[in-house]
């Protein structure tokens, strides 16, 4: 399954499930854009994007329409216009919501969803065909006390991609990619207490994904075999969703 000569643009892409979403499409020999929050790790990402096919990256804000629309201005300036987006650029906060402050709120819901909606709109505006892929939550299906902002924009990420899928088709497919407990710098084990590590581990598999588990789905859908897909959410979770 080759992406050769696609262009695949990915937000959020220095580390955890965007890197391993970058390097897999960059595996699968596409040209990859990624962008992140000055996030120091970008430059070694980048260096393994580049011994597998042609990268690049810039530094953005995804709730800053500006921004993104510089990041894609940049990316269709060094590569074409693109074929792939992955909107994976995501914040977690968790707070009980007597206690969650509206700047809080509102910031979940600005890098979550705006940035979701920013960057599928400057896509739509330069590409002809291709896929989004959204990279939502199964929070946004289940639910989770101390966690409103984050599953409330995980939840309507779902609702979008069902939206865009379709007033786009046919030419561009959108679907999502609805993680359960991954193993990444911000849902790392290590930094949960007891009770949160067992309810993340209360599923039929009984352990946490790898970013990897993540990217070969993302892989899927960019390709030829997942043609006669839009409008679905996958769960990648061990169970923790069965509809």
């Amino acid at each position: 399954m080759s992406l050769a000569g696609k262009v695949a643009l990915v937000t959020g892409g220095s580390r955890g499930i965007g890197r391993a979403i970058a390097l897999a499409l960059a595996r699968k020999r596409a040209k990859v854009a990624f962008c992140h929050p000055g996030d120091p790790a970008a430059g070694a990402t980048l260096s393994e994007i580049q011994g597998l096919s042609m990268g690049m990256e810039q530094t953005a804000d995804v709730s800053d329409e500006a921004a993104v629309e510089a990041f894609f201005d940049a990316a269709t300036d060094a590569f074409g216009p693109p074929d792939i987006l992955v909107n994976n650029a995501g914040i977690l906060r968790q707070s009980p919501l007597a206690k969650t402050g509206v700047e809080e709120f509102d910031r979940v819901i600005a890098v979550n969803l705006r940035g979701t909606f920013l960057a599928s709109r400057a896509f739509v505006r330069r590409a002809q065909a291709g896929r989004i892929i959204n990279i939502a939550s199964d929070l946004g299906i289940l639910g989770r006390e101390e966690m409103s902002a984050y599953t409330a924009s995980k939840g309507a990420i779902i609702a979008l991609t069902r939206t865009l899928a379709r007033e786009l088709a046919p030419n561009i497919l959108v679907n999502a990619i609805a993680p359960g407990s991954i193993e990444t710098d911000m849902t790392s084990p290590a930094s949960m207490s007891p009770e949160q590590l067992a309810k993340d581990m209360a599923t039929p598999l009984a352990r946490f994904g790898q970013p990897e588990d993540i990217a070969a789905m993302a892989c899927f859908l960019a390709g030829a075999e997942s043609n006669f897909v839009t409008g679905q959410c996958f769960g990648v979770n061990g169970g923790s969703v069965m509809t």
